[in-house]
């Protein structure tokens, strides 16, 4: 009986951890591995990237897209077997993402969000992410920035904007889900690579693989 019930209760714990989905990336890339963890506040964009690298959708993509002092965009399709000077961006999966903001999360240094075209319910697409390098800024930028969107930025937030940096222009327009835990000297390599007018890199800044570990009985595997 005492087997049972241990059995019973061991098997509830899985559950519960389970039920957590609890994921981690490791991105291996030109320049080095980036480590981040996915928010499980922002479920359907956690999931979709998580299917997405476990299809390999990833691997072999370019980060296309670099601005220094802004982010590293990456996750078009079509860049896989892009030509040397093709302008990228416009390739996608066939469905978009449901917005999730939450404020919690936001567009601090190493934030992992998603991109997105223009359209009214702010919808991410379904593939194309960024990584936010960002700059700091002071109480009189920030007040700029405050009195532009019409809105009020928590204190918290405010200090790690100055202190930190990011790209707080993009609250609450593009999806936040995730976050660099390791591997942003890695990023800013990427982002201060020489590119073209179109912010592509002249020397091709590839994402070779991503893999995902998932926290099972507090061990990542």
């Amino acid at each position: 009986m005492k087997k049972i019930i241990f059995l019973l209760v061991f098997i509830a714990l899985i559950n519960i951890v389970a039920g957590a989905q609890t994921y981690r990336v490791v991105m291996k890339t030109t320049q080095g591995k980036i480590l981040l963890e996915l928010f499980d506040g922002t479920p359907k964009h956690r999931d979709n990237f998580v299917k997405l690298a476990h299809k390999h959708f990833y691997d072999g993509l370019l980060f296309h897209r670099v601005i220094a002092g802004f982010m590293i965009q990456g996750g078009d399709p079509d860049s896989r077997t892009a030509k040397q000077g093709q302008l990228l961006g416009d390739g996608d999966v066939g469905y978009t993402i449901p917005a999730e903001f939450n404020d919690k999360y936001f567009h601090q240094r190493g934030a992992l969000a998603q991109a997105r075209d223009d359209n009214p319910a702010k919808a991410s697409s379904g593939c194309q992410f960024y990584i936010v390098t960002g700059k700091k800024f002071t109480d009189e930028t920030l007040a700029k920035e405050e009195k532009r969107a019409g809105r009020k930025i928590p204190e918290a937030q405010k200090e790690i904007y100055k202190t930190i940096g990011g790209a707080p222009h993009l609250d609450g327009n593009y999806t936040v889900y995730g976050q660099v835990l390791k591997g942003m000297d890695v990023a800013d390599k990427i982002v201060n690579q020489k590119r073209d007018k179109n912010d592509r890199p002249l020397k091709n800044q590839v994402i070779e693989k991503v893999r995902i570990k998932k926290k099972f009985l507090g061990v990542w595997l």
